[in-house]
C-alpha cells in the first residue's frame, strides 16, 4: 500500500494524520503543500490530505474506522495474492 500524506506547517489536523498512520503501522510519503504551487492551489484549505495507492481517501480529519477497513481490505487483498 503506498500512502501519500499532504502536509503543512503547523497543521494540528496533519499532526494528528501523522500519529494516527503510525498508530496503524503506517509509513507515509509526507509532502508539504507549501513548496509546491500546483498541490497549494489544489489542497489549501483541505490539508491534511490522505492519498492511498493514487486515490485521495481522507482530506481534513482522517477517519480512524474507515482508515483500519481499508487496511484490512488491503492486507485481504495481498493475502489472497499469496503476499506475506
Amino acid at each position: 500500500m503506498h500512502v501519500v500524506l499532504y502536509t503543512r506547517e503547523r497543521c494540528c489536523l496533519c499532526d494528528d494524520a501523522r500519529q494516527l498512520l503510525a498508530k496503524h503501522g503506517i509509513i507515509a510519503n509526507e509532502v508539504d503543500i507549501d513548496g509546491d504551487q500546483t498541490l497549494c492551489e489544489r489542497f489549501n484549505t483541505c490539508v491534511p490530505v490522505v492519498e492511498i495507492d493514487g486515490r485521495v481517501r481522507f482530506r481534513g480529519r482522517v477517519d480512524e474506522l474507515l482508515l483500519r477497513r481499508l487496511i484490512d481490505g488491503e492486507n485481504a487483498r495481498a493475502t489472497s495474492r499469496g503476499e506475506p
